[in-house]
């Protein structure tokens, strides 16, 4: 088969497109050929060695696909050759086969698209634990969205919408606001480049403040951190919830005073520790998304598309943090 891998450390101009054996599933696996994968941060972490865990070489990356079962594990029960499913793998999506653990596994409902059902799970999983589970969020409630135009930016105006909050989204220029309201925003800012000395944070946190109104934001969605972080923090509402999704811009110095003045929480979003644990409500957080898919509520935003042997562009696109929407790659 062919995979596009990362053979020695370094960007995505390192990958290639070689001849590899085909995976074998294992028991409790499925084999799937892959149509589409889509590209997450941690694909840009990983062939750089900057991720938790470092496969051994060659290893194609891409950590969410979707796909057509050629081969059902000994002791898996529910699934069959030829049905449709996506789910989550460590690494290996790059490839025109891939070893799905059957527990991990969920259908793709007929009708929907392989490049959209490949960019479902990731953006739309963490964001419903991280507003449903970990931020309460509750229908008449403000909800700030930072990196609004992004896979989880987006994700998080629908589902916002979906739970009947009123979203505001913050971006950086207006092509990616544009975006952002035809993702349903109700209110759109658009923020200037950091970093950002003293006055300028100041002023970042009055624009978040004017953007949200005099009530301040129930609940922060932050994927972007850096100098963003502690201005948004500044908007935030009395009893707000802010949500820590990731760190693009950097990884954030956060003043504590300023958790204590507004009595809010601050909450971790691991989505991967939580669908590990409580695989059962991490199934029902599943069967809720499809549900509002099939509605109409959510709609998975594919930004661009690859083929296999130019894989490499979309990890650039992404890391770039110009994507709007997700980048996926398709597979013959």
């Amino acid at each position: 088969m062919k995979a596009l891998v990362s053979e020695s450390v370094g960007g995505p101009e390192t990958l290639r497109l070689r001849d590899m054996p085909v995976p074998a599933e294992g028991p409790h696996d499925l084999r799937v050929r892959v149509l589409a994968c889509s590209i997450n941060y941690p694909d840009v972490l990983i062939i750089e060695d900057k991720y938790q865990y470092r496969p051994e070489r060659p290893f194609a990356p891409g950590c969410e696909i979707a796909g057509i079962v050629e081969a059902v594990g000994s002791a898996v029960t529910g699934w069959k050759t030829g049905d449709r499913v996506i789910g989550m793998i460590g690494h290996g999506g790059l490839a025109e086969q891939a070893i799905l653990p059957a527990a991990s596994a969920t259908p793709l409902p007929e009708g929907k698209s392989p490049a959209q059902g490949a960019a479902l799970i990731i953006t739309y999983a963490t964001t419903i634990y991280a507003l449903a589970d970990r931020g309460r969020l509750q229908a008449g409630e403000t909800l700030l969205v930072l990196g609004a135009a992004g896979g989880v930016g987006l994700a998080a105006i629908e589902i916002g919408k979906a739970m009947g909050a009123r979203v505001v989204a913050a971006v950086s220029d207006e092509t990616k606001a544009q975006a952002a309201r035809a993702a349903g925003a109700d209110a759109v800012m658009i923020y200037p480049r950091a970093p950002f000395d003293p006055a300028q944070s100041k002023a970042m946190a009055q624009a978040f403040k004017e953007a949200v109104g005099p009530g301040g934001a129930d609940v922060v969605y932050d994927p972007v951190g850096g100098d963003y972080c502690e201005p948004a923090l500044r908007s935030i509402a009395f009893r707000g919830r802010y949500l820590v999704i990731g760190f693009p811009a950097g990884i954030p110095r956060l003043p504590l005073n300023v958790a204590l003045l507004k009595n809010c929480d601050v909450c971790g979003i691991f989505w991967g520790a939580f669908a590990e644990r409580d695989p059962e409500a991490h199934r029902k957080n599943m069967d809720k998304l499809l549900a509002w898919w099939d509605a109409g509520l959510i709609n998975p935003p594919v930004g661009k598309t690859w083929p296999l042997e130019r894989g490499g562009e979309a990890i650039a696109w992404l890391a770039s943090r110009q994507a709007i929407g997700k980048a996926v790659v398709e597979i013959a």
